[in-house]
Formats: structure tokens, C-alpha cells, sequence
């Protein structure tokens, strides 16, 4: 990701969901110097574990969410958690339309408290404290933390979450320029946080046409046994990235999407669909190459949003920089 140069190109992608994948949305998105931190953890055995966020000295948190995954056989419920002590304040329950067992997922602004801890702090890995109030009921959380740092390389994060139609998913990334995966510091680096699934139980993310993998899910995250209050997966930092048709293992939600694009290509179509219904895909964090502006008219109802990721080129000692737009409508 260090120096980048994209040569003498402009990248702009578009994400399209599809109106049947409705639930699956642009939260927020973050263009500059940023980085972006992963992590998830849950367990079965007793309320109180830890999550990490992973930060490098100097850095400094832009944003910080915690999201819970949970289940109910009735009715999809959030739960009481909270975060180094602190009772936190979750927004709307979001239930997934499409899968069994009321498979939901709540979210809750935590950058105060993560910024409070990470900020001036000796870079590295940050623990905080998770109490879950029913841990029969929550699967787990994901910490999701955008930080900032001028050394870093221009990006783009965006964190997409609500839920995946366990039926089937598209987006597809269509680029203004013909890419070019090898330039130095091309990144396209995507996570996935899953919640409920385990024991053979897996989704399928099908990039450009490609299988890559048939067997995304299980319960990686989970601290201590399974079952039922400690099935989540998040993609993280600490994670490598999963290898082309990993094993149900292997796989670590975290996909280096380079790797499947061709020089010259014009678009990325991403698929997911989860043959047993009853996995809840239920985050989507990506950090991308370039520099971006986002747009947000009206109501996002039914979901078709689209993500335009701008590069930037280098022509000698000159750089020349052109924004482009991400849109929701």
C-alpha cells in the first residue's frame, strides 16, 4: 500500500446491489490517509471476552462501530452489550430478510471510547473489554476502526452493513480506466463479518465470474466452544488473506480481491449466496486504492447504490488529482 502510483490513471469504480439485495448498504465511507482495523470475537461460556482493534503509532481514530450479531427463533432481538465498561446505545435491529432463525444485527458508534484508548497511545494491538448481557442470544461482535495517518497512501474505506440476501447478492465494480493490479500499491482489500454459522454451514463469493470461495462461515472468532451464542466470523487484521478455494478452515473472510482482477479489466462483479439460509452476512468493510467523494440523495429504499472510487495519477514530479462520486439513490 506504500507509494502508490496508479499510472497515468484515473480509477473509478461503481458498486451496484441489486434491488433484490436491499439490505445490504453503504454506512459510511472515508477518503485520504486513511487505514482501516477489523476484528471480531463472542463466546458461549461466560459474558465477558475482548476485541482488538489494530492501529499503528501516530495513528489517530477517525471512526470507531461495534456491531452485534444475534439470533432469535421468534423474533430477531439487539441485545445489551457493552464495551470497556461502557453501556452502549444500539441503533435499529436489522433482521435479515431472507434467512432463518431471526439472524440480526445491531450497530453502535464507539469512537469515543476507541479514540480514548488508541489516541497517543504506543501503536500496535488495542484490547477492549466485551460484556454481552444475553450471551445465549448474541453471537459475537465486530469491531470496525477507521483511523488516520499522513504517511499513509490515499484510499478509500467504506463500510457496508444490514444484511446479504442469503439467496444470492450481486455487485458489480465498473471502472472508468482499465485497471492495472500490478501498479505498486494497488489495494483491494475487502472483509466480511458472518454471523450464526457454523458446522458446515457456508457461503459462496464468486468474483468476476470465479468461484473463490465456496466455504466463507463457520465460527473462527468464537472464543471457546460452539454452539448457538458464539457462531461469528469476522475477517480481521490479524487474518491473512484467504487463499483461491481455501478450505472451510482456511477460509478467514478476508479477500485480497487483486488477486482476480486482470490488466486491462473494466469491472469487478462480486456474488455471495448461502445455500443453507441461514448465515447472516451481515458486514462489508473494504479498503480501495484512491481518492473518492460520496453523495447521498434521498432515500436509499430500494437499495441501488453505487460506489465511484477515484485514483490518482502521477505524471512526473507533478500530480494531478480528479474526484469522482460515490452515489446512493
Amino acid at each position: 500500500m506504500k507509494n502508490m502510483l496508479l499510472r497515468a490513471a484515473m480509477l473509478a469504480a461503481a458498486l451496484f446491489a441489486s434491488p433484490a439485495s436491499a439490505g445490504l448498504n453503504l454506512f459510511q465511507s472515508f477518503v485520504g490517509n486513511y487505514g482501516l482495523s477489523t476484528d471480531g470475537a463472542g463466546t458461549l461460556t461466560g459474558p465477558d471476552y475482548q476485541v482488538n482493534a489494530f492501529v499503528p503509532l501516530g495513528a489517530t481514530v477517525t471512526a470507531a462501530y461495534l456491531y452485534q450479531a444475534t439470533y432469535n427463533f421468534t423474533t430477531p432481538t439487539k441485545q445489551a452489550v457493552s464495551l470497556n465498561g461502557n453501556a452502549l446505545a444500539f441503533g435499529p435491529n436489522v433482521a435479515n430478510g431472507t434467512g432463518c432463525c431471526g439472524i440480526s444485527s445491531a450497530r453502535a458508534d464507539v469512537t469515543s471510547i476507541v479514540a480514548g484508548v488508541v489516541n497517543g497511545g504506543a501503536g500496535g494491538t488495542y484490547s477492549f473489554d466485551v460484556s454481552e448481557g444475553n450471551t445465549l442470544e448474541t453471537d459475537g461482535v465486530a469491531l470496525v476502526v477507521v483511523y488516520s495517518l499522513a504517511s499513509l497512501p490515499t484510499s478509500t474505506v467504506a463500510i457496508l452493513d444490514g444484511w446479504a440476501s442469503v439467496t444470492g447478492d450481486t455487485a458489480s465494480i465498473n471502472f472508468s480506466e482499465p485497471l492495472d493490479p500490478t501498479a505498486p500499491g494497488f489495494t483491494a482489500d475487502v472483509r466480511l463479518g458472518i454471523g450464526f454459522s457454523c458446522c458446515g454451514q457456508q457461503s459462496e463469493v464468486n468474483v468476476n465470474g470465479t468461484t473463490i470461495t465456496s466455504v466463507a462461515g463457520n465460527y473462527d472468532d468464537a472464543i471457546g466452544p460452539c454452539c448457538n451464542g458464539a457462531l461469528i466470523t469476522v475477517g480481521g487484521d490479524d487474518d491473512p488473506f484467504s487463499s483461491f478455494n481455501p478450505t472451510y478452515d482456511t477460509d478467514h473472510e478476508r479477500y485480497n480481491l487483486t488477486d482476480y482482477i486482470n490488466p486491462g479489466d473494466l469491472a469487478i462483479t462480486i456474488r455471495t449466496s448461502n445455500a443453507s439460509q441461514d448465515d447472516n452476512i451481515f458486514l462489508l468493510a473494504g479498503i480501495f486504492s484512491g481518492e473518492a467523494t460520496v453523495v447521498t440523495p434521498g432515500v436509499p429504499e430500494p437499495a441501488t447504490w453505487a460506489m465511484m472510487i477515484g485514483g490518482f495519477a502521477l505524471a512526473g514530479a507533478a500530480m494531478r488529482r480528479r474526484k469522482t462520486a460515490i452515489s446512493f439513490a
